[in-house]
Formats: C-alpha cells, structure tokens, sequence
C-alpha cells in the first residue's frame, strides 16, 4: 500500500459520526466534546493573557498592536494548533510514543515531556502565590493596603513617592542635606548632581518583598523555606492532584468551574471598574485614541506579536498532542482549533480592558500617569493590581474575586501539563502503569511538590525567574520549529493531510491551500525568524535591578542543553540501529515510520494502514 491510495468512502464528519465505535476502551475518551473544549480552552488561557498581553498592547502602540497579533494568529497560530492536535487525535499517543512516526524525532518527544515537567514544578508555585494573597484578602483592610508595621513595614514604605533631598553647600562653605520644601520656602534650587534619592517602596511593593517572598538580596542566599508558601504550594499540588485522580474523566468535571469562572470574575471586575472615575484613562492608554501605528515599523513589534501568540496559544509543549489523543478518531479537529484559538486570544484583549479600566482609576486617585503604573508580569498581578483593588470600596471582596480566578487560571494550565506527563509515561509503559493511575499521580504530586520547594526558599524567586528565562523561552521555538518541518517535511505534507482526512473527511484542494502554505513555508519561517531574532537580542537574566551571577546564567544554559540534548542524542542512536549500507540509507531508514504506525483502532486503519496492526 502507498500513501496514494487515498480513503475514498471516509464519511463526512458530523457530531452523529462521533458514535460508540469511536470509543478508545485500553486508553479511554472524552466524556463529551465540551469536557475537550472546556479543557483546551483552560489549559491555554492562563497568566500570560492576564498579565502579558495587556502590558504589549501598551507598550507596542497600543490598538495598533492588534494589526501584527492577528496576522501572527493566523500565520502561526492556529496552523501550529491544528498540526499538534490532529498529530495528536490521528494517533491516539502522547508526546513521545506519537514519533513513532517520524522515529528519528522521538527525542523532540522527550524534550517536550522534560519541558512541561519542569515548568509544571515552578508553575505550581505562583498558584501558591495565589493561594497566599486569597487568603489574605479574608480581613479588612487588605494588608498591603497601607504600611502596617505588624507586618514589618520598614521607614523607606510609603503610600507616596518621598521628595529627593539636596546635598545644599551654603554660603559660609558649610554643606548641609535640606528637603524640598526648605528649598522652596528659601527660593533655592538644588544644583546638578547634589540630589539625593530617598529609597521607596508602595506599601503592596514591599508587601510582596518582605512577608510574601522574604526575598534575600541575591540568588547566592536560599535562606529557610517560607513555611506558609510551602503550605500553599502543598494545597496547590493536592488541588492538581485531586483534579487528576481519574484522569481525563475527573479533570474534564472539573474544568466546567476552573475555566468558566475566570470569565465570570473578568466580567464582574469589567463593569465594576468601567463605573470608577478615570476609567477612561486605562481604556485610552490600552487601547484608545492613543495607538500608535507608526510602531508598525518597528519589528520588535512584530516580533513581540509572534512571540505572544505562540507563548499563549500553547504550542511546542506536548500538551495539545496529548490532550487531543483522547479524542474520538473521527471528531471534526479543524473546528475545535479555530474555536479554542479564538477564544483564548478574545479573552486577552478583554482582560486589557478590565486591567486598565483599574488602573486608570489608581492612575486618576494619585494623580499619575498610567504608564508610571503598568507593570508586567508579578508586578502587575501581585503589586499593582492588588494596590489598585485595596483602595475600592468593598476591597476584600474584590481581591477575593481576583485571586480566585489567578487559582483558577492556573489550576487549568497545571491540568493540561500534569496530563501530558502522565500520558507520556502511560503510553511509554501501559502495562505495568495503567494499572497504577492512581499510584502514579500520587507518587508524581509528591515528587514535585518537593523539587519545587526550591521555589518557596527567601531566594526562590529568583530561581523561579531563572527557570522561567531559559526552559519555557525560545527553547520552544526550536521543539516547535522541529515539530512542523518533521511533519511536513520528512513525514510528508501530503500524507499528513491525507491522514487528517482519514478523520474529518475529505477536503477540497482549497480548503487545504493555506494549511499547506502555512505549514510548508510560512510557518517554520517566521519561527525560525523569531529564534534568530531571540538569539540575537539574548541578554543575561535579571529580577528587576538584580543581576544574576555568572554560575547562574551558566546553569541556566546547562537546563537548556539538558532538554534539547535528547534531540540529536535519539536521533544519532535511531540512525546507528538503522538498517542500511550508506548513512543516507541508514537516515533514510530512522525516518520512515515505524511498522505499527497509524491510528489507534484497528477499525479505524482503513487500506492505508491495514497491514500495519499494533502488537
């Protein structure tokens, strides 16, 4: 049989053809497609829609910035969604056992697996973070709301930048350090270079520093274990845990609150925050009459778009492979792509609103220019935010509703990646593991819970910026990258989509026209683009004016090599076990598909794959 015999009497794909003889009984399916959906859409929108892409609009033009987001949603994005998902449904594998495909790839495999491993450790910890700020919002008034000293605020905290002081020489030669108001009083002015800066911190600033964190002053002092983060993160890691305990079947219940209620939450703090004077402040500054289009020129702009969407969208972590190989084989995936990828980027644009329209109030209170407020990152969602919240009327209870949904937020992404682990280990050893569902997810919690107590030190902080720069960076451009030319390139183009096909039914050739452009050509050169273009821009990493030593950065590039190591290490050992006289043979030979290749089902092989049955 060649890959020219194409399935002729494959049905068109309809929800009714989705029926029992779909069913996967070894590896099981979806209870529905919502609890599918509901999943995707939950393990896709997480933090960086909340408190990433609000700060690139800004920063990138404004409204103008959604010209280059939306071309990369369309030229990167949902391509690269659609080729992980059907992979992934097409043969009912997770991230590693799915190479079968494409032999000679199989460590892209395993570097997806190590990559969502470690990022599932350090994840897990701003859930705790979470956990900490929604239970400290139960008490009136928030703590971080003013600098309390029975939370140890210090004579620089203040709810008010100080007024620099003046290194004032006087006319008798004698120097002496006057405030600004002497200054003034006296008509003088302070000369160039005799300014004096009053260190200062908001009072959530030093919040988040000294009782959250107890951060230390570099990565080189751990410090002890911050016992209350190290008791979020344990109901962080049970919370992931339980969710988990039947697989698919309990995480996709779960999901119905987790990835509905954040939605609630936006809306509620929409409206609330659009009825607060100087709303329209945040609203102009995100994304209002301020754009500025003529950053359309500049390609940080475009390369900030591409980045964003690839980063929030979820591709190049195995996830979208193993999530969707409990799909029913026939599920329409083309669908589900542009419905979850929609949806995940709608929900960034609509949480810039409700993030500004907050900030544009704080802005209009203190007198302040918006662009003095907005942060990125942690300080959006655990300093200026939480600030922002605390001088609301009702203010417990809005942070109660904030917090609760950053919970929420992550819990999803941690089911989505946990999921990925254990169907990557289940397929590698169904056997002796399947059995032990139960025993794996508990013993897996555990390990993780304490390799991620690194991350709840006085200094972990700092390694959790760390693992974040060099494991969840550019690192995926390469998988990603690696992915679509295997697919396309050495699998083959045409028989990828015939194999798609074999689910959704037969397409016309112009139905196929853009996905076979963006995969073949437009996709893997724009990825390759953004990688050079993150190569060239590399510089060392830091926590805010915190420089990291020079062994730290070098660890970080050990974490790298760790993980993309296995792609020449698997693919040098499939080559030398390869059957072949020359080395083009034998590279020939690593690249054809193993003998049991093909969907799952044997009902499903059809001509094409019917002499290829699994053992």
């Amino acid at each position: 049989m060649t890959d020219g015999l194409a399935i002729r009497n494959t049905p068109a794909v309809t929800n009714d053809h989705v029926g029992e003889s779909d069913e996967n009984v070894e590896r099981g399916n979806w209870s529905s497609k919502t609890d599918y959906l509901l999943s995707l859409i939950g393990y896709a929108v997480g933090y960086g829609n909340v408190w990433r892409f609000p700060y690139l609009v800004y920063k990138n033009g404004g409204g103008a910035f959604l010209i280059p987001y939306t071309l990369m949603l369309a030229l990167t994005g949902i391509p690269m969604f659609f080729l992980e998902s059907s992979f992934g449904q097409f043969a009912s594998l997770g991230p590693v056992a799915a190479w079968k495909a494409v032999p000679m790839l199989q460590g892209l495999g395993i570097t997806m697996v190590l990559l969502i491993t470690i990022s599932n450790i350090s994840y897990n910890v701003i859930i705790a973070y979470s956990l900490y700020y929604l239970f400290a919002s139960f008490q009136s008034p928030l703590p971080w709301a003013d600098c309390f000293s029975w939370w140890g605020a210090d004579e620089t905290c203040s709810r008010t930048p100080k007024d620099p002081l003046c290194n004032l020489t006087l006319d008798d030669g004698y120097s002496e350090i006057v405030n600004t108001t002497w200054l003034h009083v006296n008509n003088e002015t302070c000369p160039n270079g005799s300014e004096i800066y009053v260190p200062h911190q908001g009072p959530s600033e030093q919040y988040w520093d000294k009782v959250v964190l107890r951060r230390t002053s570099s990565i080189d002092k751990t410090g002890e274990i911050v016992w209350y983060l190290a008791l979020c993160l344990f109901l962080a890691r049970l919370i992931v845990g339980a969710a988990l305990s039947k697989g698919i079947k309990s995480s996709g219940k779960v999901v119905y609150f987790t990835a509905t209620f954040p939605y609630v939450v936006l809306t509620i703090l929409l409206i609330r925050g659009l009825t607060l004077e100087g709303a329209y402040k945040g609203i102009e500054f995100y994304i209002g009459s301020q754009s500025d289009f003529s950053k359309l020129a500049d390609p940080e702009v475009w390369k900030d778009a591409a980045t964003q969407i690839f980063f929030s969208i979820s591709v190049g972590w195995g996830s979208l492979i193993a999530l969707s190989s409990y799909n029913k084989f026939h599920n329409n995936c083309c669908t589900d792509t542009i419905i979850v990828c929609i949806a995940n980027c709608a929900t960034s644009v609509f949480a810039g609103f409700v993030i500004f329209s907050i900030l544009g109030h704080m802005a209009h209170v203190q007198d302040k220019l918006v662009s003095e407020i907005a942060q990125s990152g942690f300080g959006l969602v655990f300093i200026a935010y939480p600030e922002a919240l605390s001088h609301l009327p009702w203010a417990p209870l809005w942070s109660i509703l904030f917090f609760l949904m950053l919970l929420t937020l992550g819990a999803d992404t941690q089911f989505g990646g946990f999921e990925t682990i254990m169907t990557a280990l289940l397929d590698q050893f169904p056997k002796f593991l399947r059995s032990r569902r139960l025993y794996l997810t508990t013993g897996l919690s555990f390990a993780f819970y304490f390799l991620g107590l690194l991350f709840v030190t006085e200094a972990g902080i700092y390694w959790l910026n760390l693992v974040d720069y060099f494991c969840t960076g550019w690192i995926l451009i390469i998988t990603a990258l690696l992915e679509v030319i295997g697919l396309n390139w050495i699998y083959g183009v045409n028989r990828f989509i015939k194999d798609i096909e074999m689910m959704i039914g037969k397409r016309t050739w112009l139905f196929w026209l853009w996905w076979r452009a963006c995969w073949t050509f437009i996709a893997p050169c724009l990825l390759a683009a953004v990688l050079m273009w993150s190569f060239a821009t590399f510089t060392s990493p830091t926590y805010g004016p915190v420089e990291y030593p020079v062994w730290a950065t070098v660890l970080g590039w050990c974490m790298t090599i760790f993980c993309i190591m296995w792609i020449p290490i698997v693919a040098i050992v499939r080559v030398v076990q390869a059957e072949g006289a020359t080395l083009c043979q034998k590279i020939s030979a690593a690249c054809t598909s193993a003998p049991d290749w093909g969907p799952y089902l044997k009902q499903h092989r059809g001509k094409r794959y019917c002499y290829r049955l699994r053992t």
